[in-house]
């Protein structure tokens, strides 16, 4: 999929996402339609959810879709910890060759996931979508989902996730 057609899928998606969630306060109500809504709008995505921060240095999986999650995973272990940890999007072309990385579906090839804040800046989940094919994951999807995560961020107090 090309850039444009990319930032053009994306656009679409936070439109949506602005009038579904406008006035929503239960963060369950907004992770869960968040997910549904970018599960089915990118074609390439095969597991799509939260990670919720439960505890320091440790995150809970919270609503998805696609094959069945981790239940737990510690900051220390695998993308969702790094993004956890350093704070940072992490996308990755090739999860078997990321350090660490944990297998939680096998057919999984390639991964993004982002930091979620809360509106008083604390770190309240990651968003988290794998894909079944290799590389699926550009600058184009970084941008779009920190776009989404900067969207849902008034939706969440401090680790009300």
């Amino acid at each position: 999929m090309e850039r444009n057609d990319k930032t053009e899928l994306y656009d679409t998606m936070l439109s949506e996402l602005s009038a579904l969630l406008d006035g929503a306060d239960d963060p369950v109500t907004v992770m869960a339609s968040a997910v549904a809504v970018i599960h089915h709008t990118l074609p390439y995505a095969s597991w799509t959810g939260f990670y919720r921060v439960v505890e320091d240095g440790l995150l809970r999986v919270g609503p998805y879709q696609g094959p069945v999650g981790c239940l737990e995973i510690p900051f220390d272990r695998g993308v969702c910890g790094a993004a956890a940890r350093e704070k940072q999007t992490q996308v990755v072309e090739d999860v078997h060759a990321f350090p660490g990385h944990i297998a939680c579906d096998p057919t999984s090839r390639s991964e993004i996931v982002v930091p979620v804040y809360g509106a008083d800046d604390s770190l309240v989940a990651v968003l988290d979508v794998d894909s079944r094919q290799s590389a699926a994951f550009d600058e184009a999807d970084r941008a779009g989902l920190e776009r989404v995560a900067d969207r849902l961020r008034r939706h969440f107090g401090r680790r009300s996730a």
